[in-house]
C-alpha cells in the first residue's frame, strides 16, 4: 500500500481550485471588455454578441462613460441643437472622442431636446 494518497489529494484539490481560479479570471475580464468598447472595441466586438455591442456604444452609453464624468447630468433641453454643436465640436477635441462617438452622443442629445 502507498502512503502519500493525501498529498495526491491535496495536489489534486489544488490544481481544481487552480482551473477554478482562472475559469473565473477569463470570465470577469469578458464581461469587463463588452462594457467599455470604446478601450478595446475588437475585443468587444469578438466576445461579446453584435447586439449587445450596438447597445452598450449607443449614445446615452457614451455620455455616460464620457461626458458624465466632468459634467452634472443635466437636462437636454437646457441647450438648444446649435448649443449642443457647439458644445461638442469642441469637447470632442478634449474628451478625444472619435468621429462615429461623437456623432452618437450629439444624436442622443438632439433626440432627447
Amino acid at each position: 500500500m502507498r502512503r502519500d494518497t493525501g498529498w495526491q489529494l491535496a495536489g489534486m484539490a489544488s490544481s481544481l481550485i487552480l482551473v477554478a481560479a482562472a475559469g473565473l479570471t477569463l470570465i470577469g475580464c469578458r464581461t469587463t471588455a463588452c462594457h467599455s468598447p470604446q478601450k478595446n472595441p475588437r475585443a468587444c466586438r469578438f466576445l461579446c454578441p453584435e447586439d449587445k455591442f450596438a447597445a452598450s456604444s449607443g449614445g446615452a452609453q457614451l455620455w455616460a462613460e464620457n461626458c458624465a464624468r466632468c459634467h452634472n447630468d443635466r437636462p437636454a433641453t437646457s441647450y438648444s441643437d446649435a448649443e449642443w454643436d457647439v458644445a461638442m465640436h469642441h469637447m470632442r477635441v478634449r474628451a478625444n472622442l472619435t468621429g462615429e462617438e461623437h456623432r452618437k452622443i450629439v444624436e442622443f442629445l438632439k433626440a432627447a431636446n
